[in-house]
């Protein structure tokens, strides 16, 4: 958690900074008490994308190679929104997926990540959190800053 909490701590507003690391600890002590979510997060094109990695891993998800070994299936592309990756990711989604099954494939807006904000990355980590582990966390994003996206 180390890069989060630099972050944070480079954020000048000390209240933003109370705030924020008040948020991610709500997250990592919930997400203490529950198992890892097998889960890969994939560009438009069906390859890893790796750029949330670690708040995929900080909201208790287990990365794991290929899709078919995945309970949870995000989509996200830098600086790409919900509306952009929609139309793409209808074609890229396969049936045999175990995230199909369980209506838990993702669609993530990651038109902000790009900017590094410390906000912008606590927010997204509640967000990977609620779609890990629905119904244990609700932050109230779902339909703004991702979807979920049923096939």
């Amino acid at each position: 958690m180390s890069f989060l909490n630099e972050l944070i701590n480079s954020e000048n507003d000390e209240i933003l900074r109370e705030e924020l690391h008040e948020r991610v600890d709500i997250v990592t002590h919930k997400i203490k008490f529950m198992e890892k979510v097998p889960v890969i997060c994939l560009n438009a094109a069906n390859e890893i994308h790796a750029g949330l990695n670690h708040l995929i891993e900080l909201a208790g998800g287990e990365l794991v190679p290929v899709a078919l070994d995945a309970k949870v299936v995000i989509y996200a592309e830098y600086q790409s929104g919900i509306g952009d990756l929609l139309g793409k990711v209808v074609d890229a989604i396969s049936p045999q997926w175990p995230a199909v099954t369980y209506n838990h494939v993702y669609i993530l807006d990651d038109s902000h990540v790009i900017a590094k904000l410390a906000a912008d990355q606590v927010t997204d980590l509640e967000d990977i959190a609620e779609m890990l582990h629905p119904g244990f966390f609700v932050f109230g994003n779902e339909g703004k800053n991702w979807i979920n996206f049923s096939s």
